[in-house]
């Protein structure tokens, strides 16, 4: 049953294989659990922290350029629950499509 499966494992189990299938190289043009910020910097007094690092899910490469973000969700979240994660992304890393996905279906939208 998928709503008990976590998001890591939707991601093993239905996002990657459809992602294959619909004719991505998996280890060429994908890449998987991208971090690409340190996380703001939260300062109290004399002490600091870093707040939580920004990563995306995947992000799927053309030749050498970042072309889309794909945002997943478990399948307790609807298809689209991610949407506005991936959005935000998309305009952080200036990439112009993003899909979100909880396992049954693939959201999409063009960002620019």
């Amino acid at each position: 049953m998928k709503k008990n499966l976590s998001e890591r494992d939707i991601c093993t189990k239905f996002i990657t294989p459809a992602i294959a299938k619909a004719g991505w190289d998996i280890k060429k043009q994908v890449l998987e659990e991208v971090s690409f910020t340190d996380g703001r910097i939260i300062v109290r007094g004399q002490n600091y922290t870093r707040g939580k690092r920004k990563r995306a899910d995947y992000i799927l490469y053309h030749s050498e350029y970042a072309v889309a973000i794909v945002e997943a969700k478990d399948n307790k979240h609807s298809v689209g629950a991610g949407m506005q994660q991936a959005l935000d992304y998309s305009e952080i890393l200036d990439i112009p499509f993003v899909f979100s996905s909880n396992g049954d279906a693939f959201l999409f939208q063009k960002t620019r």
